[in-house]
């Protein structure tokens, strides 16, 4: 009897409130909850009633009990930001806004009522976010002269992402290799130019490099083959548009470990600078070096690579404006001569919005933080797994 009687006076109570009789609804919902303290809708709208009343601090009580019921009862923790707001509380406000966003449920099951509420809880969010970060870096050290980073900020990229991260400014994105993922190695997504100084002698080659990919496209041209190539059949995802198309084109000098004997014969200078350079070697899989081709406005789709154990190396040489790549959360332009090390597991994206063709050269090189012992087992694993697969 006591559920159908505070039902009753529930209903009872918030056709009072509705109605304006605020004293009338008080009592009815004050009954309502003696008569089933746990349901905590009773007790919310016995928090709307304080409230219609300016009873701040009979709200406050109210919405704690129901909180303390269910702690995920969204529009209680809407409300509880509405008070503290009210109460020239904007911290607390910030907070409670936040838990009610984090509580939420899916966007398709939201009342389109609701809508207005949210933006505001994202605006005071924002604007507290705003405000405690200028408090936090007005009492960091200021940069020291021989500190590493950008000219505004801390005077470390890294911090300066970490507090991007932290007001929700900057995803997180981790790497998701499609086959081998290797534990405990750094999830970055550009790496540290210094740490590949054998990429200098590309970019001091690339007008040679340049050269010699644009004598290969007059001479041969046929040698461009679609990069993304799935058989007939296969489950092509975001890879549908660019499947067996020269769209994005690749024109390989060394293709899975095995050198394109004719291509490099074409191309001196750029053969004598991979072989060179310390590159991934595992038979039958790496290297791999190439000339990409993306047609005018063409999109790579975001994707992740194959395995941490290697990363990827860029080498710009023809590169109209409107041409972008984002690896995770860092987006770049392409600057003709000027490399790039990036691991491809972490979500990636690049873009051609102009009218000419990009070409870039990529080649695969060991993680730097494996050792020459784990290398020597990541061979062997991929060549086991190979020739397991071999039938």
């Amino acid at each position: 009897m006591a559920t159908a009687d505070s039902q009753a006076l529930n209903t009872l109570g918030m056709r009072s409130l509705q109605n304006g009789q605020y004293s009338e609804a008080r009592d009815y919902l004050e009954k309502a909850v003696a008569a089933d303290s746990g349901n905590p809708l009773l007790w919310f709208h016995l928090a709307l009633t304080c409230r219609a009343q300016a009873d701040a601090g009979g709200e406050a009580a109210a919405l704690e009990r129901a909180l303390a019921i269910d702690p995920y009862f969204y529009l209680a923790l809407l409300q509880k930001g509405t008070l503290f707001e009210r109460q020239g509380k904007p911290r607390q406000a910030a907070k409670a806004y936040h838990n009610f966003l984090s509580c939420l449920p899916p966007p398709a099951q939201q009342p389109p009522a609701l809508k207005p509420a949210i933006e505001r809880a994202r605006r005071v969010i924002a604007t507290n976010n705003a405000q405690l970060e200028a408090f936090i870096r007005a009492s960091l050290p200021k940069p020291s002269a021989t500190g590493t980073g950008s000219e505004s900020g801390s005077g470390s990229v890294r911090f300066d992402h970490c507090l991007e991260i932290l007001f929700g400014r900057r995803r997180v994105f981790t790497p998701a290799p499609t086959w081998m993922h290797f534990p405990h190695l750094p999830a970055v997504e550009f790496y540290d130019r210094a740490q590949f100084g054998w990429l200098g002698a590309f970019e001091a080659a690339t007008a040679d490099i340049r050269q010699e990919l644009v004598n290969l496209l007059t001479s041969h041209p046929s040698g461009v083959e679609p990069y993304v190539d799935y058989p007939d059949g296969s489950p092509l995802n975001q890879w549908k548009d660019l499947n067996k198309s020269r769209k994005w084109g690749a024109y390989y000098l060394v293709r899975s470990g095995s050198p394109e004997t004719e291509n490099l014969a074409r191309c001196p200078r750029t053969a004598e600078l991979l072989a060179a350079a310390p590159l991934a070697d595992v038979p039958g899989q790496a290297p791999t070096a190439f000339f990409s081709l993306l047609e005018p406005r063409t999109r790579i789709p975001a994707h992740t690579g194959v395995t941490n154990t290697r990363l990827v190396c860029h080498v710009p040489l023809i590169v109209p404006p409107g041409c972008g790549f984002r690896v995770g959360a860092e987006t770049r332009e392409w600057k003709t001569g000027e490399a790039w090390v990036f691991d491809d597991t972490i979500e990636h994206e690049a873009w051609n919005d102009s009218d000419a063709p990009r070409a870039i050269l990529i080649i695969d090189t060991w993680n730097p933080f494996l050792t020459e012992q784990e290398r020597e087992l990541v061979r062997a694993a991929t060549v086991a797994t190979t020739e397991f697969n071999r039938e």
